[in-house]
């Protein structure tokens, strides 16, 4: 059997060859796992330095929520209405503050750091000067953004139903339910953080879409009480088909085929945003 190859190094040491990537010559392109993998380093890294930071942040959301809207608001529901249609109104609204949370985390992560990127610390550009794309660029960011809203949804869920909040095991089909609903505001977000110059959009956006998207989503009194015009603004959001499957889960009841509806709705936000903002990347870092 012929003898490894070996390096040695001026102070006499030898070591093993290099292998794999590390040997001199032609080396197979990277695989799109393996680039996707790469766009994800850097906001893990980042991740590795802030997390303790955002944990909190994760476990004091839905104690505020939970005191001020399920335990305090909801007592006062209770006993002038006895609750919304004969429940209790923690175990209402508790689901559709799970949805919005996922739309709010899933909105404001694709706001602030992805025009940073763009514009002030430029990494995206930096990337892309890598044989990395935009494709891998996009993909490697949600797929950090997804694991983040994982963590968030599950560990609202995990301490609202402390409180009592839900009633079926089927609630814990509100976590992929959330990670779709924030999905469908954090990518077309990207998007519009692609195409802007000024931070200032994003406060316009906070004031006057997602403040009156979380009012007329059903999240906090029935979508009934609306009046009949502005029920279809409602039914033009992804939050209120997120807030309507999430009830649904929490309650251990079918969807039905509305279920597929909302479904449907979920996604095609995400699939639009998605060209959407490939497009205005494309634009953005390659023109």
């Amino acid at each position: 059997m012929a003898p490894t190859p070996t390096t040695a190094d001026p102070a006499g040491r030898v070591d093993p060859a290099p292998s794999g990537r590390l040997v001199a010559g032609l080396r197979p392109p990277l695989t799109r796992p393996e680039r996707v993998l790469a766009a994800m380093g850097h906001h893990l890294r980042v991740y590795r330095r802030t997390w303790r930071g955002s944990i909190i942040s994760r476990f004091l959301s839905p104690l505020f929520f939970l005191a001020a809207m399920g335990l305090g608001l909801g007592s006062l529901v209770d006993s002038s209405a006895g609750g919304v249609g004969g429940q209790p109104y923690l175990q209402f609204v508790v689901p559709g503050i799970v949805a919005y949370q996922a739309a709010l985390l899933g909105f404001g992560d694709a706001t602030y750091p992805v025009l940073g990127y763009i514009k002030w610390n430029r990494m995206y550009s930096a990337t892309l000067s890598t044989p990395l794309n935009v494709t891998d660029v996009l993909v490697g960011h949600l797929v950090v953004l997804s694991a983040n809203l994982v963590v968030a949804v599950t560990i609202f869920i995990g301490i609202a139903a402390l409180f009592g909040s839900f009633t079926s095991w089927w609630v814990l089909l509100g976590i992929p339910i959330g990670l779709l609903t924030g999905l469908a505001f954090a990518v077309p977000t990207f998007a519009i953080s692609a195409s802007i110059e000024t931070d200032n959009v994003f406060g316009v956006l906070y004031r006057f879409v997602l403040t009156p998207v979380l009012l007329f989503s059903g999240t906090f009194f029935p979508l009934e009480q609306l009046p009949a015009v502005l029920r279809p603004l409602a039914w033009a959001t992804p939050l209120w088909h997120g807030v309507a499957l999430t009830r649904d889960a929490a309650s251990g009841q079918s969807p039905g085929a509305l279920g597929l509806v909302h479904l449907a709705v979920i996604l095609a936000f995400i699939a639009t945003g998605w060209v959407l903002a490939h497009r205005a990347f494309t634009r953005r870092l390659l023109s």
